[in-house]
């Protein structure tokens, strides 16, 4: 006999259940969102909501309510008896042309981390302006930068191009004036964030090309995601001051944006 009628799975020699989530996101056709989640809130709730409809119509051809994502996030809080987390929320579809299907996975909630040393990487990704599940190339290049000591791989279009971090948006200072990237990237929850706040401070920003060779003439790095705002010491060869007045300043703004009840 020659007949599956469902999808037949084994991990490491056992058999196991043919989870349509474990096999649509196999496939690598979907997308996600990243938050942390403090006393049930999160930062920026309007960006992940306007993230997820958006990229929902364009992959899927329907949108995604955000009132059911936000109840799915609070049944997901309740029945794990937490407050706080991390959390993902994935959107994909169990076979082509279903309607689409919301998961959501809590971890425990992360800390801010410490200044982040970039070293760079000849990658760009595809659909950068899609938080999309299909991720190789930015694991493959992060694992190789931090077995060499660096914390985040920094990526590099082919004509020598800054875009942004392997799980990071990256930002300059020249001044007082924030400086992102204008090559295509993903607009990231937090640097979405920062910019409504350095709107409302009446403090300058921009995005604007910026080259590998002439990251030396700016005076601060920083990269910013889910988990905050982090100085850069380093890209490269090339050594920014640590503790630069304009960076604490983003961090502070940051830090100060509303908490918006999920």
């Amino acid at each position: 006999m020659n007949d599956l009628p469902t999808p037949y799975v084994q991990v490491d020699g056992r058999v196991v259940d043919a989870d349509p989530l474990f096999l649509a996101l196999m496939g690598g056709y979907g997308h996600m969102t990243a938050m942390q989640i403090r006393d049930g809130r999160v930062r920026g709730l309007d960006f992940h909501l306007t993230r997820l409809d958006t990229a929902t119509k364009e992959l899927f051809g329907e949108g995604l309510d955000g009132e059911l994502v936000r109840e799915r996030i609070r049944g997901a809080l309740d029945a794990a008896g937490v407050r706080d987390a991390s959390a993902r929320v994935y959107v994909y579809a169990p076979e082509p042309g279903d309607g689409t299907v919301t998961a959501v996975i809590l971890r425990a909630a992360v800390p801010e981390p410490g200044p982040q040393r970039l070293r760079s990487v000849p990658y760009a990704r595809p659909t950068a302006h899609l938080k999309h599940v299909g991720v190789f190339g930015q694991a493959y290049y992060l694992r190789q930068v931090k077995a060499a000591g660096f914390d985040e791989a920094l990526l590099v279009e082919p004509d020598g191009t800054v875009s942004e971090g392997a799980i990071t948006n990256v930002g300059f200072l020249g001044g007082d004036t924030v400086i992102w990237p204008s090559a295509p990237a993903l607009d990231g929850i937090t640097m979405l964030v920062l910019q409504r706040e350095l709107d409302r401070a009446g403090l300058p920003w921009r995005r604007q090309a910026v080259r590998l060779d002439e990251v030396a003439r700016f005076d601060a790095a920083f990269v910013c995601n889910s988990v905050g705002v982090s100085p850069v010491p380093l890209i490269d060869d090339v050594r920014f001051p640590l503790d630069a007045e304009p960076v604490r300043t983003l961090k502070r703004l940051y830090e100060a944006a509303p908490w918006d009840v999920i």
